[in-house]
């Protein structure tokens, strides 16, 4: 008998990736699996019902239809995914936002089901092809880009025109995670020419090699580095200093894009209030945080706020404006997850295996993931191995 897997409609405003896309359902079916899609569940994002139909699919009427007879079901956002009910024979797995906002997943266990939030991946080389952060990122840092290109009253590249030389736009990226390299390529392919920033000194070379230059600020970095690549928070003394040195180049940039964040915490402000001030008129700020609490002491989730002439962005829904490739890349780092988790039409967890343990948020009626644990102030629990069916 065939593991029915099915793809959830995203429900929050503003939302327009899928989980799956028609062009992955031929490597689903090969695994044994069934495939069940709630109806115009890929309409956002350019993929019709009748392409799924065509490459296999079933369609289900309601989110009531598909989950009452899906063991599995896929969804991207956590207000999507973490709504229940869930029975105890069931697996949610997408984004789950399980360090910031655990409450959705501990609800959703109490009933029974089975959570897995993939941004809790870890990061081995094993895991990269599944690292929806990272696919998701990527875009973040290229649409940013673009949304500052729009609103910069001035050209990104070096124009030699016969009315004049028209000098290249200066960016300031803040954050050399995924999303700020891929900012610092998409502003160097524009003919920008950038700065970069990150609290870690390791990302010095990531710049260098993208042909930006990084910003030397004489602080203690090693207070930033965090484990497994990621930046963690630091004290507001080390935020102190990082701003007065920062001030300067603030001021100088025509364009400062802000991706700082740390899992599970609210985004640190880099950019003050003061350093907008000093920016020159018609200098643009996005702030790719604003969902998290912002980078930048001006943002307003949602929306562009004015210091004088200098502008402050704070998009939200970012990546889901570029809803069909953003749905492409989510497709297939969950396709890439469920090959590891099923097996000849069964489902299967390895508690032996270093990703599906780091992943499993709930299982048994409990939250069960360490980390989110912590974040819920629940006592820790030693998680049993073996083998899950």
């Amino acid at each position: 008998m065939s593991l029915r897997i099915g793809v959830l409609k995203e429900t929050p405003s503003g939302e327009k990736r899928v989980a799956i896309v028609p062009a992955d359902l031929k490597v689903l079916k090969a695994l044994g699996a069934e495939i069940v899609i709630e109806a115009d569940a890929g309409a956002a994002s350019t993929y019709t019902d009748s392409a799924y139909e065509a490459a296999g699919a079933t369609m289900a009427k309601t989110r009531e239809e598909l989950l009452a007879t899906c063991p599995v079901a896929l969804f991207v956002s956590p207000e999507t995914g973490l709504k229940g009910p869930g029975r105890s024979d069931q697996l949610f797995v997408g984004m789950g936002d399980a360090l910031s906002k655990p409450g959705p997943h501990e609800a959703l266990a109490k009933g029974g089901a089975s959570i897995i939030a993939l941004e809790l991946l870890p990061r081995i080389t094993r895991a990269q092809s599944m690292d929806v952060l990272s696919s998701m990122a990527t875009l973040l840092g290229y649409r940013g880009v673009l949304l500052a290109a729009e609103a910069l009253p001035r050209v990104f590249p070096l124009m030699m025109t016969a009315a004049g030389t028209l000098a290249p736009a200066r960016v300031l990226i803040m954050g050399v995670g995924v999303a700020g390299l891929s900012a610092i390529a998409t502003s160097k392919r524009l003919g920008a020419s950038v700065l970069a920033y990150d609290v870690r000194a390791a990302a010095k070379e990531q710049v260098a090699s993208l042909g930006a230059k990084f910003l030397e600020i004489e602080v203690d970095s090693s207070e930033a580095e965090g484990t497994g690549g990621y930046a963690k928070a630091v004290s507001e003394d080390f935020l102190a200093r990082q701003r007065a040195a920062m001030l300067k180049a603030v001021s100088e940039s025509d364009v400062v894009i802000a991706t700082a964040g740390v899992p599970g915490k609210k985004a640190p402000i880099l950019v003050t209030r003061a350093m907008v001030e000093a920016m020159r008129p018609g200098s643009v700020v996005v702030d790719l945080m604003a969902e998290y609490g912002g980078n930048c002491e001006v943002t307003k989730a949602g929306a562009t706020e004015s210091v004088g002439a200098v502008s402050v962005l704070g998009p939200t829904h970012v990546v889901s404006s570029l809803g069909a490739h953003a749905s492409q890349m989510f497709s297939r780092n969950i396709l890439n997850f469920l090959k590891l988790i099923v097996k000849k039409g069964e489902l299967v967890l390895d508690m032996e295996d270093e990703i599906v343990r780091d992943v499993l948020v709930a299982r048994g009626g409990a939250v069960v993931q360490p980390r989110v644990r912590e974040a819920l102030g629940l006592a820790s629990v030693t998680m049993a191995s073996g083998t899950l069916e």
